[in-house]
């Protein structure tokens, strides 16, 4: 007889508190959209994706001045459009007059949650103002089970977390994905999950000369019911090298490439149940 004490399978922990994990993995997450002319985390990208047959998308979000929620990656505009300067130095209104790559605008995050209403979003927070705002727009529109909370600061997660209406799945920052790194040997994967309230780590397969994506770690983060989805990885060796560990997703800028391979496992195209 199971003691009642033990932790629940990991399917039935993705599957009963946190819809966003339902679909069968492994996932494929089209890393800011898809785009081969450098139109990052812009709707053509992320349009661009889920034509491809991609069910999840990977964004950033920052907030400019006036406290609108982008979909944007860097803390300035200059790289991806030329010029602008600091996101949150800028107006929406200022913001609008940029250009991505010179012909695409920057979306906001709610265009994207309400363009895209099948995809399902990986949303790393890049800025303190971000964690409530992420909050409330997804208490507006009801979107806890489609978003994937996600920082590198832990801070700025638990921040959204604690004022969402109902749980939203949670994948770990730096200092979580550090201590479960070092811990998951001492059977404290779970716990430290529990702790920092995430159900997933996204994590690089490699962190300087350190190998963290192992079989052994995977292993271990399943036991604990926990995801493990890899970044940033764009050669298909290295994809098939590494579902064949048991990884439960791949983070990629080479959409094209990923849905290749997952189809060529029969994985493709996504569809949520």
């Amino acid at each position: 007889m199971p003691c009642p004490d033990a932790a629940p399978p990991p399917d039935k922990v993705r599957r009963v508190r946190y819809p966003y994990f339902d679909t069968p993995a492994p996932l494929g997450l089209a890393h800011r959209g898809f785009s081969r002319e450098g139109l990052e985390n812009t709707m053509t990208a992320f349009r661009a994706a889920a034509g491809l047959g991609f069910g999840y998308l990977e964004t950033d979000v920052r907030t400019t001045r006036d406290g609108v929620l982008l979909a944007f990656h860097d803390a300035a505009l200059d790289r991806v459009a030329g010029t602008g300067g600091p996101v949150n130095s800028l107006s929406m209104r200022e913001v609008l007059r940029a250009r991505v790559g010179g012909s695409e605008s920057i979306p906001t995050f709610e265009d994207v949650l309400t363009g895209l209403p099948g995809i399902r979003l990986n949303v790393d927070i890049k800025d303190a103002a971000g964690s409530a705002e992420l909050a409330r727009l997804l208490n507006k529109h009801g979107a806890h089970d489609r978003v994937l909370v996600t920082s590198f600061s832990d801070r700025r997660r638990l921040a959204a977390l604690r004022r969402l209406a109902r749980p939203a799945a949670s994948s770990a920052g730096a200092v979580f994905t550090a201590l479960t790194v070092l811990l998951a040997p001492a059977g404290l994967a779970g716990v430290l999950a529990r702790l920092g309230r995430y159900q997933c780590l996204q994590v690089p397969e490699r962190q300087g000369p350190v190998r963290v994506v192992t079989q052994k770690f995977i292993s271990r983060c399943h036991r604990a019911g926990l995801q493990v989805h890899v970044w940033t990885v764009n050669d298909p060796a290295d994809m098939e090298r590494l579902l064949d560990l048991g990884v439960d997703g791949l983070v990629s800028d080479r959409a094209d490439l990923l849905a290749g391979v997952l189809a060529r496992r029969g994985s493709w195209p996504q569809r949520h149940p």
